[in-house]
């Protein structure tokens, strides 16, 4: 059952003719008598048969056409193919051939019997559609000859009056097929531009299924970078923890353990026991603190400035290093990860002091500023090139003078080294107080 004008047409293309020429048949036989003579009646029953005959064969022509499409330029000079076709198998060869014969034998018949003027209107409606653009107009012609000689009383025209009517209905007809034609060409203007339309939504349609499915692929890919990038941080994290507190706490412990066994003194050698004992705990401690990336536990009761006064103070005894610690401005609270990353920061610095300066003295400095937080660690002790050690580890990984940088930028501050040989070392954080 059609469902759209379209549909409607070509139903209407594939049976009208049937019907046109089934109801002038049997208007034009109850009329016969008075219009016709017994040659003409054979004659028209002929022409009726070849008209039929005809038709059939058009029909199955058309049935052994598949997919039928426009191939006439559309309007404006639009590519062929846009516009719908509702006459099944135009236009063509066949279908010029098709409706020449069609018209020729409505011709005749309405020439023999004025009523078959019904079957040839036909002409009016499949012209367009049966007919090459160039061609189309004569067909329109040809059935408004036929149309005015049966509205005009007959093909030819017995008397002056029915030339004259004849003219008028002719110029009437011409005038109607323009109007039709026009319209046609208008809404063969419009079906081309919504088949135009349709088919660059289609391919829109197509372009933006391939960005999804492209979207998706890259979401899918910044899901696996992320989750990659969340490992990786997360080791490096466990590295610089692993560093900057067993590493630490265990470089002590060792070197307790060879001043006791180095010391003959047995009380000195309790001490440095008790004081081995102590940073093996301590160490626990914060290795277990890590892997649950808890802060470091000096800050656990303690505010900053408290933590880094009694770090400084363990690191002076153990060294034996004159060591003060100073606060300058007004102590305000501080993110927890601020603070760590601070005291981080700090027990690295005089670590590394530990380790290579052989300073005698060092100061560490807490300064609270208007828009930032520094700490600034100095050492009398020997220094170093810093651009000797440039080139060593720029990954940011987490050890000695990178692991404090990687801290201080993961908070978008800055640390800064100021060393040369023979001249101490003086390391300077910053961290602004909108971090993190």
């Amino acid at each position: 059952m059609p469902t759209t004008v379209e549909e409607r047409w070509r139903q209407f293309f594939r049976w009208g003719p049937y019907g046109l020429l089934a109801a002038a048949t049997v208007i034009a036989a109850a009329a016969a008598d008075l219009l016709m003579s017994d040659g003409e009646k054979a004659a028209a029953g002929a022409l009726v048969l070849v008209a039929l005959v005809l038709q059939v064969g058009w029909d199955r022509h058309c049935a052994r056409s598949a997919g039928p499409r426009d191939t006439r330029p559309g309007p404006d000079g639009a590519q062929p193919g846009t516009a719908p076709v509702l006459a099944y198998g135009a236009p063509g060869p066949a279908s010029v051939a098709y409706f020449t014969l069609r018209t020729a034998l409505a011709f005749a018949l309405t020439w023999l019997n004025p009523f078959f003027a019904i079957y040839a209107c036909m002409g009016y409606f499949d012209t367009e559609h049966l007919l090459p653009r160039r061609v189309s107009r004569a067909g329109l012609l040809v059935t408004a000859v036929t149309m005015a000689g049966s509205q005009s009383g007959g093909l030819p025209p017995a008397t002056p009056l029915n030339w004259l009517a004849f003219g008028g209905l002719f110029a009437l007809n011409l005038s109607l097929t323009a109007v039709f034609s026009h319209l046609a060409a208008k809404e063969a203007e419009r079906a081309a531009e919504r088949a135009t339309t349709i088919a660059e939504l289609g391919r829109a349609n197509a372009r933006l299924e391939q960005a999804l499915a492209e979207n998706a692929a890259l979401q899918a890919q910044l899901v696996l970078q992320a989750r990659e990038a969340g490992v990786a941080d997360e080791r490096r994290r466990l590295a610089a923890e692993i560093h900057d507190t067993i590493a630490q706490g265990l470089t002590g412990v060792i070197a307790q353990l060879q001043a006791a066994t180095a010391t003959p003194d047995r009380e000195r050698a309790d001490v440095h026991l008790r004081r081995a004992a102590g940073l093996a705990r301590d160490s626990l401690g914060e290795a277990r603190r890590s892997v649950r990336n808890l802060g470091p536990a000096a800050l656990e009761h303690d505010t900053l400035p408290e933590a880094l006064r009694k770090t400084v103070a363990d690191w002076a005894e153990r060294t034996g290093c004159d060591t003060r610690f100073t606060v300058t401005g007004t102590e305000l609270p501080l993110h927890d990860e601020v603070a760590a990353t601070l005291l981080r920061i700090a027990q690295e610095a005089l670590s590394n002091a530990a380790r290579h300066s052989g300073a005698s003295r060092a100061g560490v400095t807490l300064s609270y500023m208007d828009d930032e937080i520094t700490l600034d660690v100095r050492d009398d002790g020997r220094g170093f090139d810093p651009h000797a050690l440039a080139g060593r580890d720029g990954t940011g990984g987490g050890f000695g003078l990178d692991g404090m940088r990687a801290r201080a930028e993961r908070l978008t501050g800055s640390v800064a080294v100021e060393t040369s040989p023979g001249e101490g070392t003086a390391i300077s954080a910053r961290v602004p107080w909108s971090a993190p």
